[in-house]
């Protein structure tokens, strides 16, 4: 079927549509949105993609994301260097902090176990977690996977990996519901979730 629209904007359209949960309306709504943007402010746009994707990496320590050596995180002398508190994905990190409860590390996983999507041990940043565990000085783990059939595999599969290590395996408390992600928990129940937290 013939496009409407010219090549370029088409591109634009599929370029959006390409993200995740970005429908065909939707992108074409945003394509639309940028092309009435003056032209500072699209190239503005197109620079801040850009300027993202070239500076932006994961932290050599808990796989969170940063632009310098370390992330804010581990870079800070403040923090609880026995505890860290395993989660799926760098947007997780921000959700539990908006707690302002927990003082200690992180370990970003980039995912979470599912054999239906193709993605196994070897897909995440586990090993990473193991080898950070091995050097010695942690005490306590918590897993934050989301409270779901794939968050629940990971975080099962995780803590018989840290059977070996004499420290305490944690799994945070169900004040966040079952089926449900950290991203859209509200602070009272990330709050109440990690002082529930149980031992695994």
């Amino acid at each position: 079927m013939a496009s409407f629209f010219p090549a370029s904007l088409e591109n634009l359209i599929d370029g959006f549509a390409s993200l995740p949960g970005i429908g065909r309306k939707s992108a074409q709504r945003l394509a639309f949105h940028i092309l009435s943007q003056p032209g500072g402010e699209a190239e503005r746009f197109a620079k801040a993609v850009l300027e993202a994707r070239d500076k932006v990496h994961s932290c050599p320590v808990c796989q969170n994301l940063t632009e310098d050596g370390l992330c804010a995180v581990c870079a800070s002398e403040n923090r609880d260097r026995t505890t860290v508190c395993v989660v799926s994905e760098p947007r997780d990190v921000l959700s539990i902090e908006r707690s302002r409860e927990y003082k200690g590390l992180y370990h970003v996983l980039h995912g979470s176990l599912s054999p239906m999507n193709r993605i196994g041990p070897d897909d995440l940043r586990i090993r990473e977690l193991l080898e950070r565990v091995a050097e010695g000085g942690i005490q306590e783990v918590i897993m934050a996977t989301n409270p779901d059939t794939e968050g629940d595999a990971t975080a099962m599969y995780i803590s018989r990996l840290l059977r070996p290590f004499d420290i305490r395996v944690t799994r945070l408390g169900f004040g966040v519901p079952v089926g449900s992600n950290l991203e859209y928990a509200d602070d009272a129940t990330l709050l109440r979730a990690l002082e529930g937290r149980r031992e695994m």
